[in-house]
């Protein structure tokens, strides 16, 4: 809205006369500008409305439910006021919607999808407080919601691409391998075998955010390193100079991706203020599942899926953590009938808990290695 009033509106029509303040909004076409901005704006709007959402919150009897069967500090924080991702939400929306050229396909895809796996995420808290347990939907419900909309998410690309000619390849950039940039090249895979892809992607970055959502402050800054990451990946993607010199596939459409990135990393920080130890207020699921659904989105986009495993390695390791739990103890319940386990809880940051270590230190341990992995993925912007 900014930009088409300042630059579209004003800066358009009066360009040519000699005004010095009109020349300035010039400035407003530059999506570096224009991220910067929108970072600013929602980190503003979290930090202004954040307090007034707690208070609500706790007006609401919007509590969290703490599982029994989880560590036992995590007692005290029963009933502190949950569901603060709709602030996380609203901040991005409102702000690349102020600052974003909104013409573009794919940043309406990430907007929607974002409030589609936020929406899931709501009716999941809102089960939980209804009938006051630590659990919400079923996994089969959120499943089946998830993978809809994942399939939207493709159908809008296929869509686009069959009946109103926009510019979207089918093919699987790896990192490290060249020649998989080209979008006619060998990784073409169609776009029934993407389908797949997107599905895993989708599904893989949602619950991933979910799972890490487990200590106070650790979900959302991991979120804000990871986003400042995407935010490099997008710009640079969509710029064609640096597209062509870093061997990355060419997305021009996602430049103004960059700004809902820019926007999201702002929202973090300003949700962080709240949500640092001891945190006043929880995501919640509709919190984390509209920022893993937010960052898969966008690795689709940019054609960053398997470089999202890096980018993302903290939410990766969480993930993966519990699947190995999951799978030793039903292999060796099935085969010595004793289910053994590899750590002493799952996800991985109770595992540290329950070995001794401090909340905090946990949390910043892994903020460390979060930034390490995005400082990794983008040091091998090169090495293809």
């Amino acid at each position: 809205m900014v930009y088409y009033i300042l630059y579209e509106l004003i800066y358009s029509r009066f360009k040519d006369q000699d005004w010095y303040l009109v020349k300035a909004l010039n400035v407003f076409q530059y999506v570096t500008f224009r991220t910067a901005y929108a970072s600013v704006t929602a980190m503003l709007i979290s930090l202004l409305f954040g307090r007034k959402l707690i208070e609500g919150l706790k007006r609401w009897n919007i509590g969290q439910q703490i599982r029994e069967e989880g560590p036992q500090a995590h007692i005290a924080k029963r009933d502190t006021p949950t569901m603060g991702g709709l602030l996380i939400i609203g901040s991005v929306v409102i702000s690349t919607l102020l600052w974003a050229r909104l013409s573009g396909l794919y940043i309406w895809i990430t907007i929607l999808a974002t409030l589609g796996f936020g929406a899931v995420g709501f009716a999941d808290d809102y089960v939980k407080l209804v009938k006051h347990r630590s659990l919400g939907l079923t996994g089969r419900q959120k499943i089946l919601f998830q993978l809809i909309i994942a399939i939207a998410v493709w159908l809008a690309l296929y869509i686009s691409t069959q009946y109103f000619q926009t510019k979207y390849s089918w093919d699987v950039s790896i990192p490290f391998f060249k020649s998989t940039a080209d979008p006619n090249g060998i990784s073409v895979i169609g776009p029934y075998l993407y389908l797949a892809l997107v599905t895993v992607v989708l599904l893989g970055a949602t619950n991933a955010v979910n799972l890490t959502d487990g200590l106070d402050g650790l979900a959302i800054s991991v979120t804000f390193i990871a986003m400042t990451a995407l935010t490099a990946f997008t710009y640079l993607s969509s710029d064609a100079r640096w597209a062509n010199y870093l061997d990355l596939t060419h997305r021009p459409e996602a430049a103004e991706l960059s700004v809902f990135c820019g926007a999201m990393a702002g929202a973090s920080l300003g949700f962080l203020w709240f949500n640092a130890p001891p945190a006043e207020v929880f995501m919640g699921d509709v919190g984390s599942l509209a920022i893993g659904g937010a960052v898969g989105t966008i690795a689709v986009l940019t054609k960053q899926e398997f470089m999202l495993l890096m980018v993302g390695g903290v939410f990766v390791m969480e993930a993966l953590s519990v699947m190995v739990q999951v799978s030793v103890f039903k292999m060796t319940k099935r085969t010595s009938g004793v289910g053994r386990r590899v750590f002493k809880m799952t996800p991985l940051h109770h595992h540290f808990e329950m070995v001794g270590w401090k909340e905090s230190k946990i949390v910043f341990r892994f903020v460390i290695l979060a930034i390490l992995f995005a400082l990794l993925s983008l040091s091998t912007l090169k090495l293809r």
